[in-house]
């Protein structure tokens, strides 16, 4: 099937197989790496994407659903080569250890700070139980978003 979406801001036009899931089409097709794989049945939240404003879980999103949509992966947070401010808050922050979660933890991070700015530290961590770290314990996870907030730092 052909499909056509706009990724990172850039109109693409690929044929994929209808069973094709969206996270191996943003890796193997178009070479977007950040956008990890860590379950393939939606557990640990590191394949988390941006799709028409939504942060989902790319592993139970099949690339054919996108079609026409707008998706957003963690190279496209950036812009003229500065990082977002929930990038860069995660920076300062020590928000991260091996960095495997980080990318779908700071994309479902941007979205909740987007709906919510003055997120409180409860309301984050109930909003981040479907992204999993095997490294910490979200101390400085949760210290990161509240940072990112306090600077505009949803989409």
């Amino acid at each position: 099937m052909k499909i056509s979406v706009t990724v990172n801001g850039k109109l693409v036009e690929r044929e994929v197989e209808p069973r094709t899931l969206l996270v191996h089409f943003l890796r193997d097709h178009l070479d977007l790496t950040g956008t990890n794989i860590g379950c393939d049945t939606s557990q640990c939240g590191a394949c988390t994407v941006h799709l028409d404003g939504m942060a989902v879980k790319s592993c139970v999103v099949l690339a054919v659903q996108a079609d026409s949509a707008e998706i957003t992966t963690i190279e496209g947070l950036a812009s003229n080569g500065k990082l977002h401010p929930m990038q860069q808050a995660f920076w300062d922050n020590h928000g991260l250890q091996c960095g495997y979660c980080t990318p779908g933890m700071i994309m479902a991070a941007t979205k909740l700070v987007e709906n919510n700015p003055n997120i409180t530290e409860e309301e984050i961590r109930h909003g981040l139980e479907g992204n999993l770290c095997r490294c910490t314990g979200y101390k400085n996870i949760v210290r990161s978003v509240i940072a990112a907030a306090a600077v505009g730092g949803g989409d």
